[in-house]
This record gives structure tokens, sequence and C-alpha cells, in this order.
């Protein structure tokens, strides 16, 4: 599972989601991406899912880059407590991303496998995406 290793705090605030992605908008690494259209809080469980869709489909070939990283941690309270008695103990890890963001490139592939790849992957994913390459963005 995708988390860090060490925090500075255990607890963050929630933040806000509005807003575009000025950093990581453009495909670097690869020549396809997979690319956000909606605000989100992406899970680590998510992200996961989502990297094996993208190697099952691709069979070793090519090479797959995971733009995201989890570095956000949420926290929940215990099931029937009562409202007051402080923030609840972290749950879990979450990655922020906002429209544009590219969240997972692939090199190395056709066009073709590329788009299905990333396809298998958005269904793991609760947002839309879109499938963006290297060569329509320039």
């Amino acid at each position: 599972m995708l988390s860090p290793k060490r925090v500075k705090y255990r607890k963050t605030q929630r933040g806000r989601r509005r807003g575009k992605s000025f950093r990581g908008a453009i495909v670097t690494f690869g020549s396809f991406g997979l690319k956000a259209l909606e605000n989100a809080w992406i899970t680590n469980r998510q992200i996961e899912a989502a990297r094996i869709a993208i190697n099952r489909f691709l069979k070793r070939d090519g090479k797959v880059w995971i733009r995201i990283f989890p570095d956000k941690p949420y926290t929940k309270k215990p099931a029937e407590t009562r409202q007051g008695s402080g923030k609840g103990s972290p749950e879990g890890w979450v990655a922020v991303v906002r429209p544009g963001k590219i969240m997972f490139e692939v090199d190395g592939v056709p066009r073709k496998s590329a788009e299905e790849a990333l396809r298998l992957a958005s269904h793991k994913l609760p947002i839309k995406t879109k499938f963006v390459s290297r060569i329509d963005l320039v």
C-alpha cells in the first residue's frame, strides 16, 4: 500500500478542493496519460487498484508512472461516538486531485493498448477522467 514513511503532523485539516491543477497538468514522462476532470480525494487503495489494472492489461510491456501520491491523512471517528471529544484517529491516506492533473502515464506501448489500459484504470477511480497523449498537447 502507498503511504508516507513519515509526516510532520499526524492529523491535517481538510483543506479546499476548489480550483484547477497548475502543477502536473502536462504529460511529462510517458507518451500517454490519464487526466482528472474533477476534484477528488483519491485513496491509496484506489491508486493501487488502478495501477494493478494497468499492469495486468499491459502484461509488463512498456513503463507506467504514477504521478499522484497519497500524502494527506484523513481521520474518522468511531461509530456511535457522541460529538465533541476531539478529532478522530487517522484512518487512511488520500491524494488531493484537482481538474487537469495527470494521474498515470504510460510509454512503450501502442496507442490502442495504452487507451484500453488507462480506460480500465479509470473504472477504479471515483472521478471522470480523460485519455490524453503528448502529441495532442503539443
